[in-house]
């Protein structure tokens, strides 16, 4: 390095160099050159990390602003589509406004009629008033009118927008249910979606006739005494300053409000629907104390953004009291050097009064819009969810089905950094019985994931009747299999609808006979109104063995060709289990069935036993031929009959 600086200042200062300077001059005057260039680099680079930081500080004021706008215009397109009623909404608001600001001008005309002591126009004075009273009273008609029509237009936009995001969460993968809190998507149904309701109804109106009021008002001033107005000038863009400052603070604190929220509501949710795991695990203290810990974090969000929020209409309140101040000042001037009457300054100070009014209450709505911003924020960033990809345009629909399921080479993984199935091949012929078991974390419901394609596979193949999966459409695939989860799932409703729930032209007939061999019908019978009787929420009027019974009749149900059983048979006894298998047995002749179980015993007559470990096939075959072999299998067995560990 000192050899190559060197060389730099001799090339540099050649014709300042002489033979009489020393070697330590030399290195002095290198050593001075090479800080010169480390300080000009330091510089440099200072220079350029600035423009990086304005650069990413400019583009999120753009993003920020391009966000606003984007949703601004998401809401207007809501609007225009009762652009009907918006039109008539607009109209009665200009026609309320226009006669609201009529006022102030009668009143100046009655005060002008009261030149002096007991020289009073009386009659001009109660025809001022008279004018008033009609005027104010025929505005406030209209404005009532506005509000109704207003309450319409937003009843049409509430039950749209909540139509499309029930909508949007049909069509969304089963992958954004498994990463998203029930609680939080509850939470932007209901109350953000509530919020921008309220915003639009009320809110909106209020900044329409704020605008023409002030417009309005911003004439009739002018008309009056052009010079008063030049107050406005200095204190409005003032006012504008404190609105646009206070708002870009308040924003992102409402966004954080609505999250908070959302947070709050799905531990709400997951609480209430685990109730008997906390109680068995005494955790009602410790979850009350968890409770509290959020419900803080909410209200603090609360009050951090209602707390700047409210700072926008005292500080707008303030400048324009000064303005109807120097207006009270300069209007009394005038008057003295009779350039203005005392009816003029009464009606200029009605339409200051009434100019600035509207800004201050447009002041306090604007932090009811961050809110109802930061709500529809979350509401669209839904509706932008990506949808489950739709059927290629080549996709065909699953026919005259044999149900010939194969699996080649098949690897999958919820993350690209984690696989769970790694190059699982294997092969259901028509009509049979497939068991699968292994440990848990095996990946024993991820191939049940991935043959129904609630997620698609990373690499390999699947295929029905030679069919591959992504080249048919999900609808046919998805019909083509009946399943029962062990997470059983029962909807408010009968008994009858319940079973009936995929096949609602399935007479009662047909439901008892499933019921009979699912071994539920003796019990139905029993109840008041048999299968009429109406189930509660998710079926909390039965027990876990009933509900997982009634699962298992509404998928024998189905015309399906293949069927699912997902640990179907985990909430009932032994010799009901046993006595279900016998029935399915006969139910699913000609069916290719694949059945997930942790209890051994149940698929010990299944055609064909494959054996899943870290997402691999390791054995296969019966369970007399797997029972020989002595491996993994007979492990499993023995450790349930036999009371040895894994």
């Amino acid at each position: 390095m000192k050899h190559k600086n060197m060389k730099q200042y001799e090339e540099k200062n050649a014709p300042k160099l002489n033979h009489d300077i020393t070697l330590e001059e030399i290195e002095a005057a290198c050593r001075a050159h090479q800080k010169e260039n480390d300080n000009r680099n330091m510089a440099e680079e200072c220079r350029a990390i600035a423009r990086e930081q304005k650069e990413k500080m400019q583009a999120q004021f753009t993003k920020g602003k391009g966000e606003k706008r984007h949703i601004l215009l998401r809401l207007g397109r809501y609007l225009w589509q009762f652009k009907g009623w918006l039109f008539l909404a607009i109209l009665l608001s200009i026609s309320s406004n226009l006669l609201s600001l009529a006022g102030p001008m009668y009143s100046g005309y009655a005060v002008d009629a009261m030149v002096g002591k007991g020289q009073v126009n009386m009659e001009r004075v109660i025809y001022c008033c008279e004018i008033m009273i009609a005027l104010y009273l025929v505005s406030a008609a209209l404005a009532y009118i506005l509000n109704l029509v207003m309450l319409q237009i937003t009843k049409r936009i509430v039950s749209t927008m909540r139509s499309n995001i029930f909508d949007r969460l049909m069509r969304l993968p089963v992958s954004f249910f498994d990463t998203h809190a029930a609680g939080d998507i509850i939470s932007r149904i209901t109350y953000d979606v509530d919020t921008i309701n309220t915003s639009l109804s009320n809110d909106v109106v209020s900044l329409a006739a704020s605008f023409i009021t002030v417009i309005g008002s911003l004439v009739m001033m002018l008309l009056i005494s052009p010079p008063l107005v030049l107050i406005f000038v200095v204190t409005v863009p003032l006012t504008i300053f404190f609105i646009k400052k206070l708002t870009g603070l308040t924003r992102p604190l409402f966004r954080a409000r609505s999250g908070k929220l959302g947070e709050l509501n799905g531990f709400i949710e997951e609480m209430l629907a685990g109730q008997k795991s906390l109680k068995a695990y005494h955790q009602e203290v410790n979850t009350i104390g968890k409770f509290q810990a959020k419900n803080e974090e909410a209200v603090d969000a609360y009050y951090r953004a209602d707390y700047m929020g409210s700072m926008v209409g005292p500080s707008v309140n303030l400048v324009n009291n000064i303005s109807l101040a120097l207006v009270t000042i300069f209007g009394a001037i005038r008057f003295i050097f009779g350039q203005m009457t005392l009816g003029n300054i009464s009606s200029f100070v009605l339409y200051s009064r009434k100019f600035s009014g509207p800004i201050n209450e447009s002041a306090n709505i604007m932090s009811e819009l961050q809110s109802a911003l930061a709500a529809a924020e979350r509401v669209f960033r839904l509706l932008d969810e990506t949808e489950e990809p739709a059927d290629s345009t080549d996709a065909k629909v699953l026919t005259d089905i044999y149900g010939d399921v194969e699996l080649s080479h098949v690897s999958f993984g919820y993350t690209k950094d984690h696989t769970i199935i790694h190059d699982l091949s294997l092969h259901a012929e028509p009509g049979k019985l497939i068991a699968i078991v292994g440990p848990t974390g095996a990946g024993k419901t991820t191939i049940i994931n991935l043959l129904m394609r609630f997620y698609d596979i990373d690499s390999g193949k699947i295929t029905i009747d030679g069919n591959d999966i992504t080249k048919v459409t999900r609808d046919s695939l998805r019909r083509a299999f009946a399943m029962v989860l062990q997470d059983t799932w029962l909807f408010h409703g009968t008994i009858y609808e319940n079973i009936a729930y995929g096949k609602p032209d399935a007479t009662l007939e047909d439901v008892q006979r499933v019921c009979k061999a699912a071994r539920i019908h003796n019990y139905i019978m029993r109840l008041p109104k048999q299968y009429d009787t109406v189930l509660t929420d998710d079926g909390r009027n039965i027990s876990k063995g009933q509900k997982q019974l009634l699962t298992i009749a509404r998928a024998m149900l189905l015309d399906a060709h293949m069927l699912i059983l997902d640990e179907a048979t985990s909430n009932v006894d032994t010799r009901t289990e046993l006595q279900i298998q016998e029935a399915m047995l006969e139910l699913m002749k000609d069916k290719t069935c694949f059945v997930i179980a942790h209890r051994l015993s149940t698929i010990q007559n299944a055609d064909c036993i494959l054996v899943v470990k870290e997402g691999e096939v390791i054995e296969q075959g019966t369970h007399d031929e797997l029972m020989e072999k002595r491996g993994f299998y007979r492990s499993l067995y023995d450790s349930q009959f036999a009371g040895k560990q894994i």
